[in-house]
């Protein structure tokens, strides 16, 4: 049935729909299966994503139809539509009249990514009205936070060198610990890697006073202090509240050094929105492993890494990992730093909207995924600074005088970029970095050819 009398409106302006802020805009890929018209299969999308299904219903009234979503833009030979949807739609918590993003993934992305006569349909951008904005969370804590506890200046206090705890699974507790107290000699910032939590082998509440031992340690140390993300990601909100009032406890007077790391694609917004809101003076590490799975370019459903990162900052997400943009072991392009732009500034173009924030918190891009101390310096001149988190965790673990160089050859590939210096003339001065070369050769003769004759005898 071809409902585009009633679920499109071509006559819609985006300027201003954008400029009465009643709508949520988003913008799909979307093509029809053969033999429906591109007008007619956008319009039954919009009608499976607010009002309507495929036929006509006795119990709609005039009240109904003023809240359709409405298709106002279509390209068929872009494959783009887009669709406004009145703010009325969505659904508001009853305690306190917040939007949730649960709500709006229902809408957007519910029901209409299995429609019969839809191929595929892809969400790339979507647009906030003001309103909207401040019915969401957003960021309670930031990077500046971190930075303040780390003696940072807190308007650009720069990298924070991390790592991720490896192996990721099959260190008992006190070989965790060593692992972590040996990093932090170099470094900043640790994070349990995503599946390590409560293993029969390594209790959280042996292994947690063990982690909290090695940090003070490394604080004395170092004179430096140190942060640690611990996850609490579990499928009970109540598990997860347990083990984060546990951290919180076992860490005592250092507690403010604790992010709280959530899964928050494979969890879900209910997750991570119960941790923004119960732990509000954490800061809230976003992982989003298994995004990948409609987030991937060779994916024609669901939504982008773009749209992800952009829905995290909505929820309230202190940091999440954007990717490493070409640079690392995951999937990812130099362009891949839209995402990250969208989430650190107070306004961006994006692919199709132009967003303003309207001074919600940012939430800070976490670098992760392949990364080690030669990929540093083209990383952050593609992103154009270096105010980022990076957690690298074979970067660390594989150097080959152990974690505590590998994080000072990561703070030495940092710098080298700063100093705008040739990294294989930098090795010359800087023994971590040097070593790096030799620690990960095959990224070395590929970065920085002719390496092995230029730092021979140095």
């Amino acid at each position: 049935m071809d409902q585009s009398n009633r679920y499109a409106d071509l006559s819609l302006d985006e300027a201003d729909l954008i400029a009465g802020g009643q709508h949520i805009l988003c913008a799909y890929t979307m093509q029809p299966k053969a033999g429906t018209g591109y007008l007619e299969a956008a319009a039954h999308f919009a009608a499976e994503s607010s009002t309507g299904t495929n036929v006509e219903v006795s119990t709609t009234d005039d009240f109904t139809k003023g809240v359709d979503a409405l298709v106002y833009h279509v390209d068929e030979a872009a494959q783009d539509m887009r669709i406004a949807y009145p703010l009325d739609l969505f659904d508001r918590n009853i305690i306190d009249g917040r939007m949730m993003l649960a709500s709006f993934l229902t809408l957007t992305i519910g029901n209409n990514q299995g429609m019969g006569d839809i191929a595929h349909a892809k969400m790339y951008d979507f647009y906030m009205p003001r309103r909207a904005i401040e019915l969401f969370d957003g960021p309670a804590v930031g990077i500046q936070e971190l930075w303040r506890i780390l003696g940072r200046d807190v308007v650009d206090g720069g990298y924070i060198c991390g790592t991720i705890i490896k192996p990721k699974l099959g260190l008992r507790p006190e070989p965790f610990a060593r692992a972590a107290y040996d990093f932090w000699l170099g470094g900043d910032f640790i994070k349990n890697d995503e599946p390590q939590g409560n293993q029969v082998f390594a209790p959280l509440k042996t292994t947690i006073p063990l982690v909290y031992d090695a940090m003070k340690r490394a604080m004395d140390e170092t004179g430096e202090a140190k942060l640690f993300s611990a996850n609490i990601t579990a499928d009970d909100h109540a598990e997860m509240l347990a083990r984060g009032e546990f951290i919180l406890a076992a860490f005592g007077p250092d507690a403010d050094k604790v992010a709280f790391l959530v899964d928050g694609f494979v969890a879900g917004p209910a997750a991570v929105t119960t941790v923004r809101r119960y732990f509000p003076r954490q800061f809230l590490h976003y992982h989003r492993a298994g995004h990948g799975m409609i987030t991937s370019p060779s994916s024609q459903r669901g939504y982008t890494s773009y749209v992800l990162a952009k829905m995290a900052r909505l929820q309230g997400a202190s940091g999440i990992h954007v990717g490493t943009m070409g640079y690392g072991k995951m999937e990812g392009a130099k362009d891949d730093r839209a995402s990250a732009y969208i989430i650190e500034r107070d306004e961006f173009q994006g692919p199709a909207y132009f967003q303003q924030w309207w001074g919600m918190r940012p939430t800070v891009p976490i670098v992760s995924g392949g990364m080690n101390a030669l990929r540093l310096p083209g990383f952050f001149a593609n992103l154009g600074h270096a105010n980022v988190i990076n957690t690298a965790g074979g970067g660390s673990y594989g150097h080959l005088d152990g974690p505590a160089a590998g994080a000072r050859s990561l703070r030495q590939g940092h710098e080298c970029w700063v100093a705008g210096a040739d990294p294989v003339e930098w090795a010359k001065d800087h023994r971590e970095f040097a070593r790096a070369f030799e620690s990960f050769p095959g990224d070395a003769d590929t970065l920085f050819p002719g390496w092995r004759d230029t730092l021979a005898g140095s």
